[in-house]
C-alpha cells in the first residue's frame, strides 16, 4: 500500500496532471491518500510525481494516522470502537495492519473519509523543487515516507 501526499500546488499545471491529481482525490496541499499496489494506480502515481511524494507505508505509522487524521462524515474522528462495530478487527492497530497487508480495503469502514488532512511537516520541506533523492520533497521515499508522515501528524 503506498502513501501519497500532494505537496505542490498545481496553479499554471497542465490539465492532464489536474486531473490525475483529481483522480487520486488529491486536490489541496498537504492532503494524503492510500492507494494499493496496482499498475493502474502506479501508473497515475507516476504521472504526477512532480508534485507527491510516495512510498510505502507501514502499519504503525498507518495507525498514528487513522488514530490522529482519520474523520467519518460528519467530521467525527475514528475510533477503535467504530472500528470494532464496523469490522471484523477489534482496533485500530489490527485494521492498520490488514490495510498493509492487503486483507481489506479502505472501502470496508463505509462512512470514513478517503482524504487524510494532514499538517504541514514539523520543520518544514526541504526544498519542494527537487526530488527526494536529490534532497528535496518530492517523488519516491520508498519507506522513508514514514518518517515524513509522522512530522505530519
Amino acid at each position: 500500500m503506498y502513501a501519497v501526499v500532494q505537496v505542490r500546488g498545481v496553479v499554471k499545471t497542465n490539465r492532464e496532471i489536474k486531473d490525475t491529481l483529481k483522480m487520486l482525490r488529491l486536490h489541496h496541499v498537504n492532503h494524503c491518500v492510500l492507494v494499493p499496489d496496482t499498475p493502474a494506480y502506479l501508473g497515475m502515481i507516476r504521472k504526477v510525481k512532480d508534485f507527491v511524494a510516495y512510498g510505502e507505508v507501514d502499519a504503525e505509522t498507518l495507525a498514528t494516522l487513522l488514530r490522529t487524521r482519520g474523520r467519518l462524515t460528519g467530521n467525527e474522528r475514528l475510533t477503535d470502537e467504530y472500528v470494532r462495530a464496523h469490522t471484523p478487527y477489534a482496533d485500530i492497530d489490527e485494521f492498520a495492519a490488514a490495510l498493509c497487508n492487503g486483507e481489506t480495503s479502505f472501502r470496508d469502514l463505509v462512512e470514513i473519509k478517503p482524504v487524510l488532512r494532514l499538517h504541514p511537516p514539523r520543520k518544514g520541506y526541504k526544498t519542494i523543487k527537487r526530488t527526494f533523492q536529490q534532497g528535496g520533497a518530492l517523488g519516491y521515499y520508498g519507506p522513508q515516507i514514514n518518517d515524513l508522515l509522522y512530522k505530519m501528524r
